[in-house]
């Protein structure tokens, strides 16, 4: 019963409130990423997939939601792009939005604390 009164506070939960608790995960617990996925492949086959992976080392940053500061967001992408006005408003109005195209893992993901100080949601693929 416990767990159901779980689940059904985290789907309740807004795009503001997931971002303070994957916030809180890894800050105090060292959690990155949680997959909701099972893994049902031999884990030797799966170690062994990963090191013939290439690891990728470009990124592209991507806006998913904007949040409820979209001027904020404009702004944000302003100064990170040099588009005007126009381009950065239909970056923010057509989500999900490439914002940033071959960047290093470590400047994307200075981006992304970025957007999510002033409330949107963006990732790296």
């Amino acid at each position: 019963m416990k767990i159901k009164k779980i689940a059904k506070e985290l789907v309740s939960l807004t795009v503001l409130q997931i971002n303070e608790l994957s916030k809180i995960l890894h800050e105090k617990y060292g959690i990155d990423d949680i997959s909701l996925t099972t893994n049902t492949q031999n884990p030797q086959t799966s170690a062994h997939q990963k090191t013939k992976e290439k690891v990728q080392t470009k990124f592209d940053l991507i806006l998913k939601t904007p949040g409820q500061s979209k001027l904020a967001v404009i702004k944000l992408i302003r100064s990170l792009t040099g588009h005007g006005l126009k381009d950065s408003k239909e970056l923010v109005d057509k989500v999900p939005s490439i914002i940033k195209s071959n960047l290093n893992k470590a400047e994307a993901e200075l981006l992304i604390k970025e957007f999510y100080k002033i409330g949107a949601l963006a990732e790296l693929k």
